[in-house]
């Protein structure tokens, strides 16, 4: 859930900082006040690309941050991968763009890549305006709004398809022309007696770097180590001979007191360990031999693992692997015939498997299909579309349409208008049509998690409420300007659907229309004024008196009647 979007500098805006909550998050002003413009730059936190433009005039950099409230494992897993604190359930992100062209990112205060921006993306928000959506809505996406209303678990058919492929990879090896198959058998018996020379030992950089600082420093660790031990045992004054004079005092004590007679033994015990610890330091001083020739040797075996690390590393253990690796693929080269009979056996075994797999996926997506082409049908027409609209699968179990995610192509058909043909919802929706389209299939898909999770008994020992916000609130909802081209019992669809969502996900959604602004669980308000000569742009949130001025101001423009005022309490009272 987005907790707070900080914008400075950006377009017109100057400084603007605004906390969102859970629900329905709607976000009203006049044309051009700049409310897409918050849209742009939480935008660019999930990885959009950035352009000095936006810099405001006068200014040298832009600043976009956020705060996410986060509870998935998903997100946790991308962090430790690129070496980044988790902050106990919160995200913090932040990006600088400098008029120079260089840009910065930061996520939980450390610094990061727009890469990881765009992995993290995907758990945190999606947003659906009018021209992301078109761009967003490819192949890859359609397959995945499938899978997720099915459920489907592709764990299968995508470790069927690493071992086919891994298998198949292993064949063209062996199977390459004459030419470059002797040209990798030179390369790979160069580097395998490289690696086979050294005799490499696990851990040995670690245990030769240790020595090494012993060596370096033979008189200090020396001196450390025998004046410890005459600390401890060699002088009349030692610790050893402190603890056995005061024991002989003890024990003369306990002569009158029994109370003193355990004394005796701990002393004894901490004695003997004393005198231990300090024959152990004097061996170990012995053992030191200020040796420059081993420290020499030492240096000059670092400096060869540290060469063969950098060539096939980066870890010691890599280059032991790789060494294996390649004893194993000489192996199989001068065996060729046999072993490429073997794993053309097991090619085969591979691609069953894998075919198995996918053709259960399949199924399982072409049933989803017809559910969910229906529901999102019916949820469309609710919206004023009077559209018909198809979910088609299909694809080849051929070869060539083999995938990690299975073979399947998915596309979503839309008749807008009757007596006209299906096409693609892409191609075919306008702006503001797959916007809806995008908010009827975001409804149905998360209706029907909903409904899976409590199935599984997910939700057994929670509440309605908590159990779909359990369930569904991972991440963040954005809807800009999807009442393009809708009014009156639509618009009134569009709030119910967006009222709907926002029970299990977080949505934030600009508007134009009172009907959707009315369904809003936190009203904000975007104003652009004129301050010193420049425009800047503000953000608040909207207590009730507001809100109704706001919603009359949609109804009437800019000047507030009696009549627009009335009207706006009516939808009110009627939403609340």
């Amino acid at each position: 859930m987005l907790l707070e979007l900080r914008v400075e500098n950006y377009a017109v805006i100057d400084n603007v900082a605004v906390e969102f909550a859970a629900g329905l998050n709607l976000l009203t002003g006049e044309t051009g006040a700049g409310k897409s413009i918050l849209i742009d730059a939480l935008a660019l936190l999930l990885g959009d690309k950035a352009s000095t433009d936006a810099i405001r005039h006068g200014t040298d950099k832009a600043v976009v941050s956020a705060v996410f409230e986060v509870d998935s494992p998903a997100i946790g897993a991308a962090l430790e991968a690129n070496g980044i604190d988790n902050e106990d359930g919160k995200v913090i992100l932040r990006r600088e763009i400098a008029s120079g062209g260089k840009g910065r990112v930061f996520v939980n205060n450390q610094p990061a890549t727009v890469a990881v921006l765009k992995q993290l993306a995907p758990h945190l928000a999606v947003i659906h305006a009018q021209n992301e959506a078109v761009l967003a809505f490819d192949g890859s996406s359609r397959l995945m709004l499938l899978d997720s209303f099915a459920g489907t678990d592709g764990a299968a058919v995508s470790s069927a398809f690493d071992n086919y492929s891994q298998i198949k990879h292993r064949i063209a090896d062996l199977e390459r022309d004459e030419h470059d198959r002797l040209r990798l058998l030179d390369l790979w018996s160069y580097q395998r007696k490289e690696i086979a020379d050294a005799r490499l030992q696990p851990n040995e950089d670690a245990k030769l770097e240790a020595e090494k600082r012993v060596l370096a420093n033979s008189e200090r660790v020396y001196g450390a180590a025998m004046a410890a031990y005459d600390t401890l045992y060699e002088n009349q004054t030692s610790a050893a001979a402190s603890i056995r004079t005061a024991a002989r005092q003890i024990e003369e004590l306990s002569r009158f007191d029994a109370e003193f007679r355990g004394a005796i033994t701990e002393l004894e015990s901490a004695r003997i360990m004393v005198e231990d610890i300090g024959q152990t330091l004097r061996d170990y001083a012995n053992g030191i031999e200020a040796s420059p020739e081993r420290l020499v040797e030492v240096e000059d075996r670092l400096a060869l693992l540290d060469r063969l690390k950098r060539k096939y590393g980066p870890k010691l253990e890599d280059v032991i692997a790789l060494g294996e690796e390649l004893e194993r693929k000489l192996n199989e080269m001068e065996n060729k015939d046999e072993v490429l009979r073997e794993l053309h056996i097991e090619l085969s075994k591979a691609a069953a498997k894998y075919l198995d797999a996918a053709r259960g996926l399949s199924r399982q997506r072409y049933e989803a299909a017809r559910k969910l082409e229906k529901l999102v049908e019916s949820e469309i027409n609710e919206l004023a579309m009077k559209a018909r609209f198809k979910v088609e699968v299909s694809g080849s179990d051929e070869e060539g349409s083999w995938s990690a995610r299975g073979f399947d192509q998915v596309q979503y058909l839309i008749s807008a208008n009757p007596g006209e043909p299906l096409g693609p919802v892409e191609e075919i929706a306008s702006g503001g049509e797959l916007s809806r389209v995008m908010l009827a299939l975001k409804t149905t898909i998360d209706a029907g998690q909903g409904r899976r999770a409590k199935g599984n008994g997910a939700t057994a020992q929670l509440s309605p409420a908590s159990a779909g916000a359990r369930v569904g609130r991972q991440r963040t909802l954005v809807f800009d300007e999807i009442d393009t081209g809708i009014g009156g019992r639509a618009a009134e669809a569009v709030g119910r659907k967006l009222t709907q969502l926002a029970r299990t996900k977080q949505v934030l959604c600009v508007t134009h229309l009172p009907q959707i602004a009315a369904f809003a669980d936190q009203h904000y308000l975007i104003e652009k004024k004129e301050s010193g000569g420049r425009t800047k742009t503000s953000v608040r949130l909207l207590d009730t008196q507001d809100r109704t001025r706001e919603i009359a101001r949609m109804i009437s423009g800019a000047k507030l009647t009696d009549t627009s005022l009335k009207h706006a309490e009516q939808m009110l009272k009627a939403k609340g």
